[in-house]
C-alpha cells in the first residue's frame, strides 16, 4: 500500500491520527510522547510515526500548510489506509480580542473562500464543520486537563501575507482566529463519512503584531498536543 505522498504499509497508520502542519513537530511528538515510536513515511519530507501513548496505539504525521497539502494527505489517510479520526494540530492567527498569545482554540466550523468545495458540484458551498464526537471529546479532554480552551468559528483561508486587511471584519462576525489547513480536513471527513478536529493554538495576533518566535511554534505548544492525545 502506497501513495504518490505516502511510502507506509497496510496497517503502519491507527485509527486515529495526530497532524501538526510542521514535519519536524511531528517528530518532536513521536519522541517526547510515544512510546515505541517508529518511523512510517518520510516521502517528501512528511514525517510520520505511529506509536502508542498509554497503551493506546496513536499515529502523527505532518500535514504540510495549507488546504491544497492538508487535502491531500488528509484524504489519503482517509481513504487508503482506514483512518478513522483526523486531529489537526497548529497554530493560528486570533483575531478577537479575547485570544491571547498560546490560548487553545476548538475549531467548531470553518468559515472559507477557498475552492476545494467546488469538486462536490453543490449549489452553495458546504459549512465546514468539525465532527461533534471529536469536539466533544476534546471539550472533555481540556476540562480534566484542568486546560481552558475556546471553542468557535475560524476562517480558514488561501494566503498567508493578505492584502485584503479584511480580519477586523471578520472579527464583527465573532470569528475567533485564522489559520489555513481546517477547512480542508473537515470537507474531507464530511464527503468520506470520517471524524475531523482542528485543535489550534495562538501563535500570533495579526491585528497587534505579537507573535511566538520559531522555536516557540516548533516545541512549546504542549496543552494542545496534551489535549489531543487524551482524546484517543
Amino acid at each position: 500500500m502506497s501513495t504518490p505522498h505516502n511510502n507506509a504499509g497496510k496497517g503502519d497508520f491507527a485509527k486515529t491520527v495526530l497532524m501538526p502542519g510542521d514535519p519536524m513537530r511531528a517528530e518532536y511528538i513521536a519522541e517526547n510522547y510515544l512510546e515505541n515510536a517508529r518511523l512510517v513515511n518520510k516521502v517528501r519530507g512528511m514525517y510520520a510515526y505511529t506509536g502508542e501513548y498509554k497503551g493506546k496505539q496513536i499515529s502523527v504525521m505532518a500535514s504540510g500548510m495549507g488546504i491544497p497539502s492538508m487535502g491531500i494527505y488528509s484524504y489519503e489517510l482517509f481513504s487508503f489506509y482506514d483512518v478513522d479520526n483526523i486531529i489537526r494540530i497548529g497554530t493560528a492567527g486570533a483575531i478577537s480580542e479575547k485570544l491571547k498569545l498560546r490560548d487553545v482554540v476548538l475549531v467548531l466550523a470553518s468559515c472559507t473562500a477557498s475552492s476545494y468545495a467546488d469538486q462536490y458540484k453543490l449549489p452553495c458551498r458546504p459549512v465546514a464543520a468539525a465532527s461533534y464526537s471529536l469536539l466533544k471529546k476534546g471539550d472533555e479532554a481540556a476540562s480534566a486537563l484542568g486546560k481552558d480552551v475556546y471553542v468557535g468559528t475560524v476562517l480558514c483561508t488561501d494566503t498567508f501575507y493578505d492584502d485584503s486587511a479584511s480580519l477586523a471584519q471578520w472579527r464583527k462576525m465573532g470569528v475567533l482566529a485564522t489559520e489555513m489547513e481546517s477547512a480542508a480536513l473537515y470537507y474531507n471527513a464530511a464527503r468520506l463519512g470520517k471524524n475531523a478536529l482542528c485543535i489550534c493554538t495562538v501563535s500570533d495576533c495579526p491585528l497587534t503584531g505579537e507573535e511566538c518566535t520559531a522555536e516557540e511554534r516548533q516545541n512549546s505548544f504542549d496543552d494542545m498536543i496534551k489535549i489531543a492525545l487524551e482524546m484517543s
